[in-house]
């Protein structure tokens, strides 16, 4: 199956000390992809690096073969890549349904002056946003919330809220930093679940955790960085049966 997404040589310092270097990295689609790692192993600066929110010092990133690491991230956003950070961010004093609206912003055809002057095309492509906002929010069982204040809602919903905010610009490729940080038991299950949904439905991601039991229950493939560098890449059941990775763990916390 070829690649949606390939990283090449892909290299960022910060004062003189690589958090990634020449990490090689390549992602087919319809494929959940984890990517975990001992603290400071680079998987957060991998993620940004993906995402647009850093730029590589040396490198490339391609999607679909289409060169992307010089792109800001409100231009990958538009072609593609969609990212639901760590910890639940939320827009106060919008609902839940107008958080999601939001997640289409970058795929808007209608211009400024659209906009301002209330043309039957910005209307036209309001209510399309807003149908395809309360769809995303059924696809992640929040229907029930689509008019509370988002800022009220349960964290385990405000994560779901995000994905679903993400899911409504359309990406070919989903970036997800640790969406089961601070979770209860329950509501981790309830994330696996969903997540589990949408890679049936054939969406790529990427998935970054700190929680090696929750990556490998979910991942077709897992990469390993460590000190910046890729130590391991394969099946879950490769990397828990790598010695590399369980020493690259010792001392930290290695359930599987």
């Amino acid at each position: 199956m070829s690649a949606l997404l390939a990283v090449r040589g892909l290299s960022r310092a910060f004062g003189g000390v690589y958090a990634v270097r020449d990490v090689d990295l390549e992602v087919t689609h319809g494929q959940l992809h984890g990517l975990i790692g001992p603290n400071g192993a680079g998987k957060s600066t991998l993620f940004n690096l993906i995402g647009g929110q850093l730029r590589p010092h040396a490198g490339t990133v391609t999607l679909a073969g289409e060169r992307i690491d010089r792109l800001a991230a409100h231009r990958r956003a538009a072609i593609g890549i969609g990212v639901v950070f760590q910890g639940a961010r939320t827009f106060h004093g919008m609902t839940a349904l107008e958080n999601v609206m939001v997640g289409a912003h970058a795929t808007t055809r209608s211009g400024f002056v659209a906009a301002a002057l209330r043309a039957p095309s910005h209307r036209r492509e309001e209510h399309e946003i807003r149908d395809r906002a309360r769809e995303c929010l059924a696809r992640v069982g929040l229907s029930d919330w689509a008019d509370r204040p988002a800022q009220t809602l349960p964290l385990g919903q405000q994560r779901a809220l995000q994905l679903a905010r993400a899911l409504c610009g359309r990406p070919r490729l989903l970036l997800l930093d640790e969406p089961a940080s601070g979770l209860r038991a329950g509501e981790r299950q309830a994330l696996a679940g969903l997540l589990e949904t949408l890679r049936a439905d054939g969406l790529t991601m990427i998935l970054v955790e700190h929680d090696v039991a929750f990556v490998t229950r979910l991942a077709d493939r897992v990469t390993v960085l460590h000190l910046g560098r890729v130590l391991a890449e394969g099946t879950a059941a490769q990397i828990r049966a790598d010695g590399a990775v369980v020493s690259a763990y010792l001392g930290q916390e290695l359930a599987v």
